[in-house]
């Protein structure tokens, strides 16, 4: 049901945008580990306030994948896996956590957009996420900053 979905989706978006008639469906997913801060952050990725989105760089080696590029799509869920918004990767930065900028934090668009809730909600994300392979974050850790533009989201 839920690829259904996305295809449904995807073809709706490329009817609308006939620039991306012979793009194939991209990878989809939702950001956070709980359903709360999951549909939270789709709604804000769908209204355009959340421009932004933060890994370990740890988390692409552990698990084998390729680091964003500019340019890359993305169909954001919500945690059901309803599609919600397609997003485009604009700029990719390699930031230790130490280094995170107030105004990246804004730009995350998560909670009252300030460095001190970016901070705090991302320390105990990333214990969360590290922990099952014993790690824990540092304040040296490397971060990967995705800023990325939504390009689409249907009108509901």
């Amino acid at each position: 049901m839920e690829n259904t979905n996305l295809n449904a989706y995807w073809g709706m978006f490329r009817r609308e945008n006939p620039l991306y008639e012979g793009v194939e469906l991209p990878p989809s997913f939702y950001f956070c580990d709980n359903k709360e801060d999951a549909d939270e952050c789709a709604r804000l990725v769908s209204r355009g306030i959340k421009q932004a989105t933060t890994h370990a760089l740890q988390w692409f080696d552990l698990h084998g994948e390729n680091l964003p590029i500019i340019g890359d799509l993305a169909v954001v869920t919500d945690w059901s896996k309803r599609p919600v918004a397609v997003i485009r990767t604009k700029r990719v930065e390699i930031v230790k956590f130490r280094d995170i900028s107030a105004e990246y934090a804004f730009i995350e668009g998560e909670g009252d957009k300030s460095l001190a809730y970016w901070k705090r909600v991302h320390w105990a994300f990333f214990m969360r996420e590290l922990a099952p392979h014993g790690l824990k974050p540092t304040l040296e850790m490397e971060l990967v900053c995705e800023y990325f533009e939504t390009i689409w989201s249907e009108k509901r």
